[in-house]
C-alpha cells in the first residue's frame, strides 16, 4: 500500500516562505510524476504544480509561477514544494500525489493522495 506523508506547512506572514515535502512509502514513485494541489475552505480542489520523473520538465499554475519551485529527490522518494512571496490566497491545505503519466497527475485524477498540510498566510 502506497502512503504519502506531507510536512512543513504552517502560518506565515503575506511575502514569506515555506518549503513542503511529501514522502512516499510502501512502494516507489521514482519512475512516477509527483504533483501538488491545493484546497481551500469552501472551493474544490485545484493543481498547483507537478514535475516528471526527472523533474526537468515542470507544470505550474498560472497563480504561483515565478513564486513556487517543484522538486523531487527520487533517491529519497520525496517532492517538495518551495513557496515564496505568499499571499492571503495561498492559504488553503496542500496535498501531494502521485502517478506514472504525468498527464494524470495534473488533471488530479490518481489514486494515492496524502493527508494534506495545511498552509496559512496572515496578510
Amino acid at each position: 500500500q502506497v502512503q504519502l506523508e506531507e510536512s512543513g506547512g504552517g502560518l506565515v506572514q503575506a511575502g514569506g516562505s515555506l518549503k513542503l515535502s511529501c514522502t512516499a512509502s510502501g512502494g516507489t514513485f521514482s519512475r512516477a510524476a509527483m504533483g501538488w494541489f491545493r484546497q481551500a475552505p469552501g472551493k474544490e480542489r485545484e493543481f498547483v504544480a507537478a514535475t516528471n520523473y526527472g523533474g526537468d520538465h515542470p507544470r505550474y499554475a498560472d497563480s504561483v509561477k515565478g513564486r513556487f519551485t517543484i522538486s523531487r529527490d527520487n533517491a529519497k522518494n520525496t517532492v517538495y514544494l518551495q513557496m515564496s512571496s505568499l499571499k492571503p490566497d495561498d492559504t488553503a491545505v496542500y496535498y501531494c500525489t502521485g502517478n506514472p503519466a504525468f498527464a494524470t497527475v495534473v488533471a488530479g485524477r490518481t489514486t494515492y493522495w496524502g493527508q494534506g498540510t495545511q498552509v496559512t498566510v496572515s496578510s
